[in-house]
């Protein structure tokens, strides 16, 4: 990488916004208080140094020609003062004689604003960035600049490569989190992804804690985006999002992790179609009866929901924990909703009742969604589920038939639920 230090006046940084992206995806989001602002204000004002930041020069379709590898807080504010967006400090002290305590930028006194206008910051421009081996090196350089900040966990992670990272933040993006109660703030979202991602590939309850999080990242840097666990966490997310579809406050950050696994539970050894609205309506009584339970004398209190509290409250990234919140969980959904059917334990169609089946129907594909009944070849042909098994189909040769791989297939794809090849 090459690196070049030029002088922008912040009159030029303001100018060049459009031409700059202040978060580029290993980024954080923007987090300073009013207050941060406002002092790096007075620094400014007062002409006192500030750190240089650092750019990765880009050429992008839309326009951009620089991102932001350090610097974005500052940046951020410079820009949102400069269009009006907030005020100084109440008590700050006079700026060469002129008192500017409260004053957005356009009612400074013009010496005032043109020291802002005229203040030099320090920018190490990065050339050469953009190929993969490149890539890596900006964003250590990112973690690197970061040392003397407090980082969250999640945000460094952010900053890793490999195909986890990847994956993790395109199930962050899942529209079901939009509607828990809590937002993306600090990459909440793409820490809760990380931990559900983990369970599974784990096959249930375990430790999910930072350090866990990172070595997921680190041992699974390749990881198949489009195999078995990837697909089964998309399934148990858009079953949640079907569950939850519009905005529920009960959906909070201590919850969300266990109600996944129960989700998870659910999607692989039951039928859940129809199932979404008799899990809601469980959760959402069940939360408002946990907080019925805290505002009652200890003498009326269930000890149940206490020690559920408990659970929720302290260690809850703990294997120990996670496992004693589903058995919770369990007990009392399937108490509360004691019909869901189980799907069939046997899946596939045995050899037997493959060739009970393709001798019935003579060969003949019984779908025709691509054929018009073909004759098809013992070696050629899926055994069907009529009702497919994640509906509750059985695994019985009343409910399989035959069909040729084009229509299967086609089936497949006009309903994604149905799992009709074996």
């Amino acid at each position: 990488m090459k690196m070049n230090k030029r002088p922008f006046p912040l009159a030029t940084l303001c100018s060049y916004e459009k031409r700059i992206d202040p978060t580029p995806d290993y980024q954080r989001p923007p987090a300073w208080s009013r207050k941060q602002k406002q002092l790096l204000l007075d620094t400014i004002l007062r002409e006192y140094d500030i750190p240089k930041m650092y750019w990765r020069a880009v050429k992008r379709a839309d326009g951009v020609e620089y991102e932001v590898v350090d610097g974005q807080q500052r940046l951020r504010t410079i820009w949102e003062f400069r269009k009006g967006d907030f005020a100084l400090a109440k008590d700050m002290d006079d700026i060469c004689g002129y008192k500017v305590a409260g004053m957005k930028y356009e009612d400074l006194p013009l010496d005032v604003r043109t020291i802002f206008d005229a203040y030099p910051v320090d920018v190490v421009v990065v050339d050469d960035a953009a190929q993969a081996d490149q890539e890596d090196e900006v964003r250590d350089m990112f973690l690197r600049l970061q040392n003397g900040t407090i980082l969250k966990a999640q945000e460094k992670r952010n900053a890793m490569t490999g195909a986890m990272r990847d994956f993790v933040k395109d199930v962050a993006r899942h529209p079901f989190f939009e509607n828990c109660r809590f937002s993306n703030s600090r990459f909440a979202f793409d820490h809760i992804a990380a931990q559900t991602v983990l369970l599974e590939i784990e096959g249930g309850p375990t430790s999910v804690r930072d350090k866990d999080l990172n070595d997921l990242y680190e041992e699974h840097s390749q990881f198949a985006s489009d195999g078995k666990v990837a697909k089964k966490v998309r399934r148990v997310y858009d079953f949640l999002l079907q569950t939850f579809p519009e905005k529920t406050p009960e959906l909070e950050r201590y919850n969300v992790i266990t109600l996944y696994c129960l989700a998870s539970v659910l999607v692989d050894g039951y039928v859940c179609e129809g199932l979404e609205t008799k899990l809601r309506d469980w959760f959402i009584k069940f939360e408002a009866e946990r907080k019925e339970n805290e505002d009652k004398s200890d003498e009326q209190k269930d000890i149940q929901l206490v020690e559920y509290r408990r659970l929720i409250s302290q260690s809850t990234d703990s294997q120990e924990s996670i496992a004693a919140r589903l058995d919770f969980f369990e007990k009392r959904f399937f108490d509360a909703v004691p019909d869901v059917e189980p799907k069939d334990p046997q899946r596939g169609f045995s050899n037997e009742q493959r060739l009970a089946i393709f001798r019935r129907d003579g060969g003949i594909c019984q779908l025709k969604l691509r054929c018009d009944g073909i004759k098809v070849g013992w070696d050629h042909w899926h055994a069907d589920h009529k009702l497919p098994h994640s509906k509750g189909g059985k695994s019985v040769v009343s409910n399989g038939q035959v069909a040729c791989p084009e229509c299967n297939f086609a089936k497949g794809a006009a309903k994604p639920v149905v799992n009709a090849a074996e």
